[in-house]
């Protein structure tokens, strides 16, 4: 084990775009020797801020669509070159924070005794929503926001969504490409409102996004109802109003995915700086 004291650095790269990464996330890409990268990394970051010299990891997920590298083994990772003196960043597309595994990854490194940092970044909610035009709060439509979750496989209870339903706070689905069928269909049982409008928002911040607003009651019958492109987001509430009346760009011509698939390959194949995995 090397002398040397190494340390993690966990960044949030923004939603997207590239150029929504903070100042501070990349000073440490520019001095890293290991990136570890999650699939919802704009390659232009790599490519732009990433040193040449710096050995770069991906670790995608892909929630259920693919193959995904699990949490153990990028927990090993991160343990493995910090104790080797490394300085690893573990960059985290959107915001570390919010529906990341980061209380894993700060689990691990403090049961090791491994310093580390954390680097907030643009989380897909607030990037999207200034794509989109929407204000998430807004007078006499929202006092409150709420981020969620929801995969096929949880189990919630009825009156939770009788809330959702009831509540005149805007709510935010993430990772919803899978599942924005099942709580529209939820959302509705329990007689949302229909001045509340949803914003469907396909690869939100790329060249490649997608915004669909509709009535949360007409969803069945559109051609949204069907498998989104990932990663795609829900924003429910009166201030999706406001979309058409400030929205200050088109959707992209190109509606193929822009993240690439992950594709795991054994971690002796890295050296030097590598572009993300592709299919």
């Amino acid at each position: 084990m090397s002398t040397k004291k190494g340390k993690v650095v966990l960044v949030g790269a923004g939603p997207g775009d590239p150029e929504l990464i903070t100042v501070k996330a990349v000073r440490w890409l520019q001095k890293a020797e290991i990136v570890l990268a999650d699939r919802l990394v704009s390659p232009q970051i790599i490519e732009d801020y990433v040193s040449h010299y710096a050995e770069v990891i991906p670790v995608g997920k892909q929630c259920g669509r693919g193959v995904s590298t699990p949490q153990s083994y990028i927990n090993e990772l991160l343990v493995k070159y910090a104790q080797q003196g490394k300085l690893v960043v573990r960059l985290k597309g959107g915001d570390v924070s919010i529906f990341s595994n980061i209380l894993d990854e700060l689990t691990v490194l403090a049961e090791n005794h491994i310093p580390y940092e954390i680097i907030p970044g643009i989380t897909a909610a607030t990037g999207i929503a200034a794509f989109a035009a929407i204000p998430l709060t807004a007078r006499n439509h929202s006092k409150g926001v709420r981020f969620l979750t929801y995969y096929k496989s949880d189990i919630l209870p009825e009156e939770y969504w009788k809330e959702l339903a009831q509540t005149d706070d805007t709510l935010v689905f993430y990772m919803s490409s899978e599942t924005a069928s099942e709580v529209v269909e939820k959302l509705t049982a329990h007689h949302i409102s229909p001045d509340k409008l949803l914003a469907v928002v396909e690869q939100g911040t790329t060249p490649n996004q997608q915004i669909t607003v509709l009535n949360l009651y007409e969803y069945s019958g559109t051609t949204i109802n069907r498998k989104l492109a990932s990663p795609s987001l829900l924003i429910i509430g009166k201030v999706v109003q406001l979309h058409q009346q400030f929205k200050w760009l088109e959707n992209g011509l190109n509606t193929e995915e822009y993240f690439e698939p992950v594709v795991l390959q054994p971690l002796e194949q890295y050296s030097g700086k590598q572009k993300l995995a592709t299919a």
